[in-house]
């Protein structure tokens, strides 16, 4: 019998190649056939795997067959995919039974004629794991291949940041994420947050540059009676900076245009105590439900939760001192977090969705304030949609500027985060944390 979460993980990475879906959504639909938690780790875990070293297996796939792995059967090559990351990287797993149940799994798949090659290959794979055929160099091949990231990325990195840099920032991405989570002020404070869970049995420590947040050490705070009570979010430390940045005060008026799943409302709700208005919009109805059930969790007061479409024209006046446009974009910043993003996202999109954030920062320029601020943001690593979309738009709009941060920023380890403009810059192979941007871009005060 085939272990269960090893048919869980077959199905994830098989429904991603195929862009049937990306990676939470497969791995939660697949997740819902199994009942142990332990199965439902482990499936996550060969299946983040898998899409994290995809690169590095496909080369040596190659090497060992003789032919294109594009030329196998997705079936098949997803097999050996998913039984290489267990072979290499699971040294809890029984070699034999990754080979025995991925011949099976052919055999299930309809393709029981390539059930002998499957075992030839796996076996081949666990006898030579010690000197596999994966390049030192030159530079790019050790980047694209044995660190398995997208050439065009890899080159990208390399120019801008040489090769120290990009191979720190491609071990980053390798390595498993660590569950981060905001305490939400709202209802407890950091310390009692860290306090309420160690007695629950989870081990934490602080985030090292956002206030609110803990980094879970060991222990699961989603299986304990915490869990979904509003006192904390997950939420990863380099997006609770970007909540930071807006600096949300008491009393201010505030659009969060691009808001689910909520994770920033429900933070600056809490830096206003409470005090003040926050509009928090999104375009799709399931986006809105959650962001919705996110904000009733929090029990923060005075949000409204709306559906609009950041590139439409708002049906707002210049009403708001703050509009967070958390932009749709490539997510090439969190590949750590979803690895599918490094073999969904080609260089060839990097324009469109530029296009796009230029368009919702126009649109959206139109209601904020005299005096008032945009802050533009975006997960994405590359600068087509960060520093080059934050110029053009000041470009066009002459009657807004840069400004610097919020006070909080005033801390050493904050301001080594700031790019020369000014700008929230994170890049993970210097601030181990997750590549973000953000810009402040303030509407002058006409009065003045």
């Amino acid at each position: 019998m085939i272990a269960p979460a090893r048919i869980a993980a077959y199905d994830t990475v098989l429904a991603v190649a195929a862009g049937r879906a990306d990676l939470p959504t497969a791995l939660a639909h697949a997740r819902t056939k199994l009942r142990d938690e332990r199965d439902r780790a482990l499936a996550g875990e060969i299946a983040t795997g898998t899409l994290r070293w995809q690169g590095a297996f496909d080369h040596v796939i190659e090497a060992f067959s003789g032919r294109p792995s594009a030329r196998l059967d997705p079936e098949i090559l997803t097999i050996l995919r998913i039984s290489m990351f267990q072979l290499l990287h699971l040294d809890r797993v029984p070699a034999s039974a990754v080979v025995d149940d991925a011949v099976e799994m052919a055999g299930k798949a309809g393709k029981r004629s390539a059930s002998g090659f499957v075992n030839a290959l796996l076996r081949r794979v666990s006898r030579e794991r010690g000197e596999l055929p994966l390049p030192d160099a030159p530079p790019l091949d050790f980047l694209a291949i044995t660190l398995s990231h997208p050439r065009w990325l890899a080159e990208r990195w390399l120019a801008r940041h040489g090769f120290d840099a990009a191979s720190a920032w491609a071990r980053f991405d390798n390595a498993p994420a660590a569950l981060t989570l905001r305490a939400n002020t709202l209802r407890t404070s950091r310390a009692a947050l860290a306090r309420e869970l160690a007695d629950l049995g989870v081990e934490t420590e602080d985030t090292r540059f956002a206030p609110h947040g803990l980094i879970v050490t060991s222990g699961n705070p989603l299986l304990t009676p915490l869990a979904h009570s509003g006192r904390f979010f997950v939420h990863d430390e380099a997006s609770q900076l970007v909540g930071e940045f807006v600096g949300a005060r008491p009393g201010e008026r505030i659009l969060d245009a691009c808001a689910s799943p909520g994770g920033k409302t429900t933070q600056m709700a809490a830096a206003m105590d409470g005090r003040g208005t926050i509009v928090a919009a999104d375009v799709r109805g399931r986006r809105i439900d959650l962001l919705a059930r996110t904000v009733a969790e929090s029990g923060a007061p005075h949000v409204h939760v709306v559906q609009a479409n950041a590139r439409a024209q708002p049906p707002f006046g210049d009403v708001f001192d703050a509009v967070l446009v958390d932009a749709p974009c490539s997510g090439l910043g969190t590949i750590r977090r979803d690895p599918d993003v490094r073999w969904r996202r080609g260089e060839s999109d990097l324009a469109a969705l530029a296009d796009a954030q230029r368009e919702m920062l126009a649109q959206l320029s139109s209601v904020v304030r005299p005096g008032g601020r945009i802050v533009y943001s975006t997960c994405s690593s590359e600068p087509e949609e960060n520093e080059a979309v934050a110029a053009a738009f000041l470009d066009a709009y002459p009657s807004f500027h840069r400004a610097g941060p919020p006070l909080l920023w005033d801390r050493p380890e904050l301001a080594a985060l700031l790019d020369a403009d000014g700008a929230l810059k994170t890049l993970p192979f210097r601030d181990g944390l997750e590549g973000f941007y953000a810009a402040i871009l303030v509407r002058s005060d006409s009065s003045a």
